[in-house]
């Protein structure tokens, strides 16, 4: 199965002119065989630095939200007082981190979809790159702290968890075994799998039909919380963070990956329409004040809206206004070297950083610490947890990626191309130089007949 890009036209209009009539006709003058109109991408770059830059400040999100959990495997802070207004502060971190992230996976896979990709070399690409990451670090999870909050692992939920399946199971503590965050990982999984069908479903919507999609698809998430109460027994189970929540109904809102499929499926309808110049762009400035008002406004709403649904529209916002910048050359403040890395390594980061948070619990002991020495020991581990996510990245994702990400035929053929390219670069080099050599001999050639001519018209 094919799930190859459009084909990139030789000009296009920019995103910056979606609402340019002319350019948006001459744009699609083209038609398919079937007499369609064909849609015309924009000019789009390869690299989004601002987006890959954007992706460590949501994951040191996270990182101090579970730093502060009032888990006894976790906790630090001696003031309870301080501990639950930071809590309290960071409690609508999980309504804005995995819409974004979701959403950030659909935008991007749109955005770098390769012309004459199959569904197979799509597959083996992502697996390559999330799954031995997220294997060694559960491996380290596992022997490090065998478990989360001092409950210690089943087989059937490391079994699970292995295999990526823990998000599908109605059980917080199978969601969440072993490595904790790898729950969100199980849905990831479930988004590579369907992005194949997802994208040729896609293609065939007409550019002016996209934005019916996307209100539906928000429509969509903003009843969640609706299905939930009508058709989920609350339970007798409650989420251990909040306990006045019910876990059924944080599974099945907020876990279950087929109803996160609506993040990234919404992600990768915007992506389409930026790239189609069907976008409405209001810039990064007014999107992150709107989600920083939409996180603020998450923290009256009732739960499960606020984790669902108040921070998805302006996250969609923040991710296509980015990716307009870079593809504009605009300048932003996450675009930079050291941000960009910080990017790169946040995959590894977010892996990594519970087990951080765990274990150097079990190092410290018992003891609980006044706010200053608490506040210096996350720090530290935020460091140490940078730390492992560079060698992770480095050591493993990386490497790997490049090694696993493609078959023995095709890095054979690669390699082949470039060996080829490589000798025509060469043989091209040699005929240049004998070209040189050639036309310098006839150069001495023929100072050498007009010193002879010069010489003879001197004798006469």
């Amino acid at each position: 199965m094919s799930i190859d890009s459009p084909a990139r036209p030789e000009t296009a209009a920019s995103a910056g002119t979606a609402n340019d009539p002319a350019r948006r006709t001459a744009a699609g003058a083209a038609t398919t065989d079937g007499g369609r109109p064909e849609e015309r991408t924009v000019r789009r770059k390869g690299q989004l630095p601002t987006l890959t830059g954007l992706r460590f400040p949501v994951a040191l999100l996270v990182f101090l939200f579970h730093a502060v959990l009032p888990f006894t495997s976790i906790r630090i802070f001696a003031d309870s007082g301080v501990e639950r207004g930071i809590y309290g502060s960071l409690s609508m971190v999980a309504g804005l981190v995995m819409p974004f992230w979701f959403m950030l996976s659909g935008f991007i896979l749109v955005w770098s979809a390769r012309q004459g990709d199959t569904a197979k070399a799509f597959w083996r690409r992502r697996y390559a790159k999330i799954v031995p990451p997220y294997l060694v670090a559960w491996l380290v999870a596992l022997v490090l702290v065998d478990g989360v909050d001092g409950e210690p692992t089943t087989p059937l939920q490391g079994f699970l968890s292995f295999f990526m399946l823990q998000s599908w199971v109605p059980d917080i503590p199978t969601n969440f075994a072993v490595n904790n965050v790898s729950w969100s990982l199980s849905a990831e999984a479930f988004f590579y799998l369907s992005f194949p069908a997802l994208f040729l479903v896609l293609k065939r919507i007409p550019a002016h039909r996209l934005k019916y999609w996307i209100g539906g698809i928000i429509a969509a998430i903003a009843v969640t919380p609706l299905i939930t109460y009508a058709i989920i027994p609350v339970g007798t189970e409650v989420v251990p963070n909040e306990p006045g929540q019910s876990a059924n109904y944080f599974w099945f809102a907020y876990v279950l990956p087929a109803g996160r499929l609506l993040d990234f499926a919404l992600g990768m309808f915007v992506g389409r329409a930026v790239l189609l110049g069907r976008w409405r762009n209001i810039g990064m400035v007014w999107s992150g004040l709107l989600l920083a008002v939409a996180y603020v406004v998450g923290l009256y709403v009732p739960w499960l809206w606020g984790l669902r649904l108040i921070c998805v529209v302006p996250a969609a916002m923040m991710i296509a206004a980015g990716a307009i910048a870079d593809n504009e050359d605009r300048f932003t403040i996450f675009r930079n070297r050291a941000m960009t890395w910080l990017g790169e390594i946040s995959f590894a980061f977010y892996l990594v950083h519970f087990t951080v948070l765990e274990y150097t619990r079990r190092l410290l002991g018992d003891p609980l610490f006044d706010t200053p020495a608490a506040v210096g020991i996350v720090v530290g581990e935020a460091v140490v947890a940078v730390l492992l996510a560079w060698a992770l990245y480095s050591w493993v994702e990386v490497p790997l990626t490049r090694r696993l990400g493609r078959s023995r035929k095709d890095r054979e053929a690669a390699e082949a191309a470039k060996a080829a390219k490589a000798a025509a670069a060469v043989a091209a080099a040699k005929v240049a130089a004998s070209r040189a050599a050639a036309e310098t001999a006839g150069a001495s050639a023929e100072t050498t007949r007009a010193l002879a001519g010069a010489d003879e018209g001197k004798g006469l």
